[in-house]
């Protein structure tokens, strides 16, 4: 289990998954290279911003750039963000598991 509660098999299954950013698309880095950018470096993510909510459909990985605008913020409040705008990023756009996230409409607030 990692630092966050998720089972080293769900983090595997998920790291599978997950090879670009589940939001922009970004392909994913284990590793900051040398002199580069963290903004591709993967990171673990709640799509529903619930830690108790440890599933294979709200956990998820995205870049860093992603996650730190991201942050706490409720998935369809996010969304509306000039960030969002900024990047193409929309209901339309983003990986099938954030789409069915969105079907099941349950954000915490």
């Amino acid at each position: 289990m990692n630092r966050w509660g998720i089972p080293d098999c769900l983090e595997r299954e998920i790291k599978e998954r997950d090879k670009t950013c589940i939001y922009c698309g970004r392909e994913l880095v284990e590793k900051v290279p040398p002199h580069g950018s963290r903004k591709s470096l993967a990171t673990s993510e709640h799509i529903i911003n619930d830690a108790r909510i440890v599933t294979r459909e709200n956990i998820a990985r995205c870049c860093s750039a992603c996650n730190s605008s991201k942050g706490t913020k409720r998935l369809t409040d996010w969304m509306k963000s000039r960030y969002c705008k900024e990047h193409g990023i929309n209901k339309d756009s983003v990986a099938d598991v954030v789409k069915e996230a969105r079907k099941m409409g349950c954000e915490a607030p």
